[in-house]
């Protein structure tokens, strides 16, 4: 029987049912269709399963008479919920249910978990609810899987209720409940709580293992805080708790991003240096961010290694290793790879397409791009609206804003939803031909599929009319924006300065330059070399030179449009070059 406490529980519980909950006996759920994978094992257990060999085995059990006990179902569908079959979980479990097999607390975890994993915690919750019901006293792991769901989903407020409620009635929490709010606190950047949890942890009894210790260095990495997350490092190694290969590839990641090349490979011969071996993952993450950083060289290198190693490159390092000779534009290398990739049966995803036809359109390669779109059809892979934002991107640039109008309207009436990304592509080519009515047309079209263009499309605009003489248009739409609640960046600030000084509006261009920071928005190196060629093209030398002053002070250099006219204009005048 259930003690008070716990039902009392429940009670406390309920306020976490925010959704109608449909009761699981009425609840329909269908079994998974995707082609069975043979390769798709049971890992740690002696014999290796493939799905269809489960199956096969749960309607054996399930006809048997008298069935099995509900251990051996349990072992069958924690086998299902390691290959990610959480579907066939659930209506298997729907099953035994009907053929009057009694589910266990085992049972009940395994259905918990599979709900929370589909992001369903609601239906979690109805499930402790039954299990109480029926006189089942949840355990520990019942509990950690839902406080681990209500992470998952963002709820930390919700998790935290549950970790106090649980503590309260008497349950002691373990490293797995603790390292699941220590990692939903670290995801949000709330670093200072996670620790002192972690020492709350510690005062308990309970030791954080190296799992708790990777959620917060992995957050740190992203987060741009590297030092700290080595400071971690270094006290995990202290406490004697062996770093696994997620901590490593954490701090690798941490410090390519951050640029730290050096120390990234020497972190990276660490690791093999302590027999971490590299996994795919670690791999994969060095190569994208050696193809981001511009060294596809390196990258190409680093899996040669990894093929060395017995590990088969996936389809996001193939992608990665494409995107960087794509940014290279090394398009004939980028082929050679997605020949390679479905030469060794790593069929190329839509993703793969994208970044192809991305880089094709982007290096003005417009054929191939529709090429690899009638291939993508051909193979029953949907393009998504990356793929036709860049065809329509491409046509703009390579063939005419007229040519990528026609398959926009063609897309739209076959079904295609334009974005913001693809009105700005086609305003963008509009706009450099002038052609404001087609523009004005567009903007409507925008606002009948209720699209608010953003600061991107703005910046299109502003830069448009100014280009066309029309400033009066620019500095309208430039006063708009703070009345639309967008607001202006360094971009907008330095198209706008850029159309009064062409307009020889100095003054105007001056103050508004000025009014920058006050808005909080810092000029950058653009900003004063753009200001800078007004006052020097309206033979302002003086103030021109004061400015360079200021923007030298402020760490930035005068670009070479600057030089060359700061110098044209000392040779007409008796000035010291030392001023620049």
């Amino acid at each position: 029987m259930l003690s008070c406490s716990t039902r009392r529980l429940l009670t406390a519980f309920s306020s976490h049912l925010r959704h109608q909950v449909t009761p699981i006996s009425t609840f329909s759920f269908s079994l998974l269709h995707a082609p069975y994978s043979t390769s798709s094992k049971l890992r740690g257990a002696q014999t290796q399963y493939t799905f269809p060999h489960l199956i096969s085995s749960f309607n054996h059990m399930l006809r048997m008479n008298p069935p099995p006990s509900v251990f051996q179902f349990n072992k069958l569908l924690s086998a299902l919920v390691r290959m990610n079959h959480l579907h066939t979980v659930l209506s298997f479990s729907k099953q035994m249910e009907s053929v009057g097999i009694r589910p266990d607390v085992c049972n009940a975890s395994i259905l918990i978990n599979c709900f929370c994993r589909l992001h369903r915690v609601d239906f979690g919750f109805y499930v402790l609810g039954k299990m109480c019901k029926i006189g089942l006293k949840p355990d520990i792991i019942t509990f950690n899987t839902l406080i681990n769901g209500l992470c998952i989903q963002g709820n930390l407020i919700e998790a935290v209720n549950c970790f106090d409620k649980i503590v309260a009635i008497g349950y002691q929490p373990d490293v797995k409940t603790y390292s699941a709010i220590v990692n939903s606190l670290s995801k949000m950047g709330k670093f200072n709580v996670a620790f002192g949890l972690l020492e709350e942890m510690t005062r308990r009894g309970c030791q954080p293992n190296v799992v708790t210790y990777n959620s917060i260095i992995d957050s740190l990495c992203k987060y741009g805080q590297v030092d700290e997350a080595f400071q971690v490092f270094s006290k995990i190694k202290i406490e004697g708790i062996l770093h696994s290969v997620v901590t490593y590839t954490s701090l690798i990641h941490g410090l390519c991003y951050s640029g730290q090349w050096g120390k990234a490979s020497t972190l990276f011969n660490d690791m093999l240096d302590q027999n971490i071996a590299p996994d795919r993952v670690t791999f994969s993450m060095l190569v994208d961010e050696l193809c981001k950083e511009g060294m596809v060289d390196k990258a190409r290198c680093v899996v040669g290694t990894m093929i060395q190693r017995g590990i088969e490159p996936d389809v996001i390092t193939y992608n990665s290793l494409i995107d960087g000779f794509g940014l290279d534009r090394q398009m004939h290398q980028a082929r050679k790879v997605f020949n390679v990739m479905t030469n060794k049966d790593c069929n190329p995803n839509v993703c793969t397409y994208n970044i192809l036809i991305h880089w094709y359109c982007k290096w003005k390669m417009i054929d191939e791009a529709e090429q690899l779109l009638d291939e993508m059809l051909r193979k029953g892979l949907s393009p998504d609206n990356y793929t036709y934002n860049a065809l329509i991107r491409g046509f703009c640039y390579t063939r005419s804003p007229g040519v990528a109008m026609k398959l926009f309207k063609d897309l739209c009436a076959g079904g295609y939803r334009p974005n913001i990304v693809s009105y700005s592509a086609l305003l963008h080519g509009f706009c450099e031909l002038k052609d404001f009515d087609v523009v004005f047309s567009l903007l409507y079209e925008m606002q009948m599929r209720k699209l608010k263009p953003d600061i991107c499309i703005c910046n299109i605009l502003i830069h448009g009319m100014c280009k066309a003489g029309r400033l009066k248009d620019a500095k309208k739409i430039f006063s708009m924006l703070f009345v639309g609640g967008l607001q202006p960046v360094v971009q907008t600030y330095n198209i706008m300065i850029t159309g009064l000084c062409k307009e020889g509006l100095l003054d105007e261009a001056h103050d508004l330059f000025r009014k920058m920071k006050g808005n909080g928005c810092s000029p950058d190196r653009v900003s004063y070399n753009v200001i800078i060629h007004g006052f020097l093209w309206h033979k302002n030398l003086c103030k021109g030179i004061e400015l360079i002053h200021e923007m030298r002070e402020y760490g930035f250099s005068a670009d070479n449009t600057t030089f060359a006219l700061v110098v044209d204009l000392l040779c007409k005048k008796d000035i010291i070059l030392e001023n620049l």
